[in-house]
């Protein structure tokens, strides 16, 4: 089991690894060794998560999760198996630490009625030094 928070904990079985070859830095080996990881965490189908913390997930992972509701993590920043597998990791339990936080409600805010008034009073000398600018219309006599 791998511990997520003193709630949650994952079981190793549902987390496929795949090694596939990675771009970027790794000299001669770059194209002969398959370094990145690419991380599956089946998010619809686990069991040891909860509903809220499964919903906000699929919320905060966006693109990074299919149709089928597997989130999909590529690790290829260092030039090792096992770094990129410990990187892929914790970045899964990161994301999953993340939803199982209770977003804090959005409350709605008023402007004060002084900041009201001092923002219609830059408009209106905005507007009046912009009139200013004008051409002079010449009325007919």
């Amino acid at each position: 089991m791998i511990p997520i928070t003193e709630t949650i904990a994952i079981d190793e079985s549902e987390i496929e690894e795949e090694f596939i070859r990675a771009s970027g830095p790794g000299g001669q080996n770059v194209n002969k060794v398959s370094t990145a990881v690419k991380l599956r965490f089946d998010v619809g189908e686990s069991p040891n998560l909860p509903d809220e913390v499964r919903e906000r997930l699929f919320h905060l992972a966006g693109k990074r999760i299919t149709g089928d509701g597997v989130l999909i993590i590529n690790a290829r920043r260092f030039r090792t198996q096992e770094r990129n597998r410990r990187d892929a990791l914790e970045r899964l339990v990161a994301l999953i630490r993340r939803a199982e936080e209770i977003p804090k409600p959005r409350r709605r805010t008023r402007s004060t009625h002084a900041a009201m008034v001092r923002r219609l009073e830059t408009k209106r000398k905005r507007a009046k030094k912009k009139r200013l600018r004008q051409p002079v219309s010449r009325s007919e006599d």
